[in-house]
Parts: C-alpha cells; structure tokens; sequence
C-alpha cells in the first residue's frame, strides 16, 4: 500500500527513545535543562480519504513540522499507520509523534507564513484534510519514573 510506505519513511527523528518526556542538554544549552514534552496525535481518515489524507499531510503539514524541527522547536518527528488493514476496533488510521522542546525554536504561525506565500491556498487544503476525518484527537504523555514511582509530564 502506497501510504504505509509513505508514512513509515516520512521522518525518523533524531532520538531513539519514543514516548518519553524529560530533559536534554545540547551542546549549545551547556549547564541549561530543555523539557521535552511527547505528544501522539491520531487521526481517523473516512474510508477512501486516506491517500488524499496522506498526500495533503505531506504536502501542507509535514514541511511545518520538519521546519520546527530544523529550527530546534522539535527533536523527533514520527508519523505511522497500522500495520494491518484493521484489528477489530479501527480507533484510528494515520499517528504523529511529536517530541516538542518547550520554548524552543520558531512558532507554526511563523513558519506556515514563511513556507506557504498562498495562504488561501494552504487554508482551503487544511480546512479539506480535516473535512476528510472522522475523528481527530491528541494525547500529551507523562513518564511514570518506577525508580522514584513519580509520574513527570
């Protein structure tokens, strides 16, 4: 299937532990604590949308994501779909993983003005890739620390 492919290879960012929240010190942060906060996004495309879905992601919202993380806002960006075609239940078709540096880099308003001169243009694609879903929702995750039993947002 031509999404799987495309979404599997979209982006594989830059840190190797998925789903956690913490701290990060980089080279240009000495001595400074950068919170890093993970969020999964899901999406539930109505049946038959998932390429436009896909093909509208790609085009008008991965580049603000990719932008964000060249800009330090972001240290992971990943994108999935189920391996199969469905497990029964079908909650959701397409996930972000986003690892978010708080306070880091450019905001999306700033970069979608930069990336996209045509802003009717972007707004009437992102208004149709959400008219295309039939549900869509977020989830900021907290680390549970079983050395300490502390949950950490």
């Amino acid at each position: 299937m031509r999404y799987l492919a495309l979404s599997l290879t979209l982006f594989a960012g830059v840190l190797g532990n998925s789903g956690t929240s913490g701290t990060l010190r980089t080279p240009g942060t000495q001595g400074t604590q950068i919170r890093e906060v993970t969020t999964w996004y899901f999406y539930k495309v109505k049946w038959g949308h998932q390429d436009e879905f896909l093909d509208l992601f790609q085009r008008n919202h991965y580049p603000v994501l990719k932008a964000r993380m060249q800009g330090g806002g972001y240290s992971a960006v990943r994108t999935y779909v189920p391996r199969y075609h469905g497990d029964g239940r079908a909650d959701w078709t397409f996930a972000v993983e986003l690892v978010a540096r708080e306070g880091a880099g450019p905001s999306e308003e700033e970069i979608i003005r930069k990336l996209y001169p045509d802003q009717a243009k972007f707004r009437k694609e992102e208004a149709r890739r959400f008219e295309i879903l039939d549900a869509h929702w977020d989830v900021p995750l907290n680390v549970v620390d079983f050395e300490t039993r502390k949950v950490m947002p």
